[in-house]
């Protein structure tokens, strides 16, 4: 006889996500794989979209994240986006669990961006710019603690007042956090750029990057999106988290198509560097990029993790 699924609300689900547990999961996840197919992505009326993100790991587990995207929402004092996590029983399907896929999306999205720079940023990497407010930026700080000896956080924002307001939450939670006007001078100030915006313009400049940096492109999603330009990445030794950003994500289509940027130039994704099949970081002075466009094993294993503690 079947049970109901589990009902995990966001503060349930963000309790059971700390950052040092989450980027282990996602660690042992690439190490170990899943079926991933690409994200189905319907088109609805008026410019909304429903994307489906499944990913399996044989018999061991099963999921499946829901999203919809309704960009007339704002004008309805809504979220534009919503999603939900389906968790099975990856032996008999048996549905176990939903989720607050919100809460999954964002924080496993700053769990890969700090699994990445475990193998990218230095070690001694202490100081952080995060570019963007949004929910995902607000993760960025406690992620990026996890891996790294995070002492000062700068935070830009093209609407200052987002980022004074970020940059106070994370004065609560015990962080050294300033607002910055300047963007130029704080990606010269930084060990680690984190960029989570939705900007359709290169923001980061090649030329403001100091030697031995590390930029970590979360947003710009789309293929025409840009975080940086393409003197940044031609500058950088590059890496993504899986090969959807080929196709995605406009920091490496772009520079893919004006030539900044070779195919077999990209030095690796998170499973070969997560399965040591490529080497991170090479030395104290080398600039590295890692563009990330999420994956569904990263929710499978965030799903995991919330039901299985």
């Amino acid at each position: 006889m079947s049970q109901s699924p589990r009902l995990i609300d966001a503060a349930a689900t963000r309790a059971a996500l700390p950052m040092p547990k989450l980027v282990d999961a996602l660690r042992a996840a690439f190490v170990a794989g899943a079926e991933t197919p690409l994200r189905h992505r319907h088109a609805l009326p008026e410019g909304a979209s429903l994307l489906l993100m499944p990913s399996w790991q044989g018999r061991a587990a099963l999921g499946v994240k829901i999203v919809t995207v309704f960009p007339g929402n704002g004008a309805r004092g809504l979220n534009a986006v919503s999603s939900t996590y389906l968790l099975c029983d990856g032996e008999t399907g048996q549905h176990l669990a939903i989720i607050d896929g919100n809460e999954i999306t964002g924080r496993r999205t700053a769990a890969a961006s700090a699994l990445a720079g475990h193998y990218l940023a230095r070690a001694d990497a202490s100081r952080l710019l995060i570019v963007g407010s949004g929910h995902v930026a607000g993760m960025m700080a406690e992620a990026w603690a996890a891996v790294r000896p995070i002492s000062q956080i700068t935070v830009w924002n093209v609407r200052r007042p987002g980022a004074e307001r970020l940059a106070a939450q994370l004065q609560l939670a015990g962080f050294n956090a300033a607002a910055a006007d300047d963007l130029e001078g704080a990606v010269r100030d930084a060990d680690i750029v984190s960029c989570a915006t939705l900007s359709q313009t290169p923001l980061v400049r090649g030329a403001w990057l100091r030697p031995g940096t590390h930029v970590d492109l979360v947003g710009a999603y789309m293929p025409t999106m840009r975080e940086a330009d393409d003197d940044a990445v031609r500058m950088a030794r590059v890496f993504i988290d899986t090969d959807a950003a080929l196709a995605e994500a406009g920091d490496i289509v772009q520079p893919l198509a004006s030539g900044a940027l070779a195919r077999d130039a990209i030095a690796g994704t998170l499973f070969s560097l997560c399965r040591g099949e490529v080497q991170g970081r090479r030395d104290a002075v080398e600039i590295t990029l890692f563009k990330s466009v999420g994956s569904a094993i990263e929710d499978l294993a965030a799903a995991s993790l919330v039901v299985g503690g």
